[in-house]
């Protein structure tokens, strides 16, 4: 079983690996000025899919410092819909979940 200190460094360590991908990905996004047309619209279409990773990356964040956030009141590992304990498996999975198995459903 892990112990909430290890999930918390855990989860504070794959938020820093988000903040720096995100990171990345504005300096990417901003990167781009080509002059030519054929490669501005290769460009574009990387940019969609690079602001489809930062979405993702921003929505994993907001739900680790919420998880973050759970820790220190005291109600990390219980579920936010019916209260009852988030299974080890669930959380070695879905770190930052509020919802058990079956509330998640």
């Amino acid at each position: 079983m892990t112990s909430l200190d290890t999930r918390k460094t855990q989860l504070e360590a794959r938020l820093a690996d988000l903040n720096a991908r995100m990171a990345g990905i504005e300096i990417e996004l901003d990167s781009h000025h080509s002059a030519d047309w054929e490669e501005l619209a290769t460009e574009r279409e990387g940019d969609e899919v690079l602001e489809g990773m930062g979405l993702s990356a921003q929505q994993e964040s907001r739900m680790i410092r919420a998880a973050l956030q759970r820790i220190a009141e005291g109600d990390y590992g219980t579920c936010a819909k019916c209260g009852a304990e988030i299974g080890a498996a669930r959380l070695d999975v879905l770190p930052y979940t509020p919802f058990c198995r079956d509330c998640a459903a």
